[in-house]
């Protein structure tokens, strides 16, 4: 299997491999898988998140499977990116959530005829960051009270991974790969993919990412099998997915995103898909509903390159929490929240963030080269121009 190792490149290297691959696959082992289920699951989930997880809870959209398959659902429910924020609307931690087919959604193990019915029990997934998930399972345990909701760490059984590059960038599943969604939770057969999902008794499957189709795909899978895929596939490490994200500026988990402090628009949330603004009350809804309706957001995430005088990339300098300063006004612009090689991300004021005179504070000598990733939405830029106006 080709693997890609980051310490045995410079992340220059790296990101060109990156750039010019096929479908890479990492496992996440940043991230942890928690279970949710009972009668009252949606109903706990909703009043807590920032998306609207009764889609969870309504029938889900038929799939045309031309050959019946055991284990493979007919109907297949989309996973969901959400966040939980504090009364006050900041950021604590971030979701994608997955809703496992219910037995009557699929066929039993034969073929023959759909499996008996799940009696109304609800059951969703989590992909949760692994460095707070004791932390957010104490919480979540102290707003459950009298819900019919069981909470469980899950990090044993399941494992999170990511399926990305190129190739994968910009498409659809149903265009790019079919047979991604053939396996596990989908809808038509391919042999290989098939014989694929037999390591599981369930049915696992790849899904287009919640947050962007750049991103590629996010699954949940049972600990100690290889995905689908993966083993025609080039499997690399970890932090290249890391890579992959700071070109495309896009954070994730609480250590990237100030748990406590982090302003969810700032971060870009509602360009990711993780808030509905029409789903009602939730914690820290207020803000979230007043920044947005106020129309204007004079800071975001942005990629930010690192570079010397002469405009060449410079590797390992910078670390998070550094300043962004312009050295023509002085001002200061905000702070490295994470970097990697000459790559970072940075929450920056947007009427100075595209200037030339960007440095970091204490290092004049290393620039800073905001980029705008091509994914923003183009009123964004109309929020840009307006702030810079004002």
């Amino acid at each position: 299997m080709h693997r890609f190792r980051s310490s045995l490149l410079s992340h220059r290297r790296c990101l060109h491999s990156l750039q010019n691959a096929g479908p890479l696959c990492s496992h996440l082992k940043s991230r942890s898988v928690i279970r949710f289920s009972g009668p009252d699951t949606i109903k706990f989930l909703q009043g807590l998140l920032s998306n609207d997880v009764r889609r969870f809870g309504e029938p889900p959209r038929e799939e045309n499977s031309p050959i019946p398959t055991p284990n493979v659902a007919s109907v297949v429910v989309p996973p969901m990116y959400a966040a939980l924020l504090t009364p006050q609307g900041r950021f604590l931690y971030d979701l994608f959530l997955y809703r496992p087919p219910r037995p009557e959604e699929k066929l039993d193990r034969t073929g023959s005829g759909p499996g008996n019915g799940s009696g109304g029990s609800v059951e969703i997934l989590a992909d949760v960051d692994n460095s707070i998930s004791d932390e957010l399972l104490a919480t979540l345990k102290k707003y459950r009270l009298r819900s019919k909701v069981d909470i469980d760490n899950v990090a044993e059984d399941f494992s999170c991974w990511q399926r990305y590059g190129r190739d994968l960038s910009g498409k659809t599943p149903t265009v790019e790969e079919p047979e991604a969604d053939s396996v596990g939770w989908g809808g038509g057969v391919d042999s290989a993919g098939k014989s694929a999902s037999h390591s599981s008794d369930v049915g696992w499957q790849w899904f287009k990412d919640p947050r962007l189709d750049c991103l590629g795909f996010r699954g949940i899978f049972p600990s100690g099998t290889m995905p689908p895929l993966v083993e025609s596939d080039k499997e690399t490490d970890e932090e290249n997915y890391l890579m992959w994200r700071l070109e495309k500026g896009i954070a994730e988990g609480s250590t990237e995103i100030p748990k406590g402090e982090a302003i969810p628009l700032e971060y870009n949330f509602a360009g990711l898909n993780a808030i509905s603004f029409d789903k009602g009350c939730y914690v820290g809804q207020e803000l979230i509903a007043r920044t947005h309706h106020r129309g204007v957001i004079r800071k975001r995430l942005l990629p930010l390159k690192f570079l010397d005088n002469n405009g060449k990339e410079v590797e390992g300098k910078v670390t998070p929490g550094s300043e962004v300063i312009n050295t023509a006004s002085g001002k200061k612009l905000g702070s490295v929240i994470t970097a990697l090689g000459f790559r970072g991300m940075g929450v920056l004021r947007l009427d100075d963030a595209f200037k030339d005179a960007l440095t970091i504070q204490g290092q004049e000598d290393i620039k800073v080269m905001a980029i705008r990733p091509d994914w923003w939405p183009a009123e964004w830029l109309q929020d840009q121009q307006h702030t810079a106006v004002a």
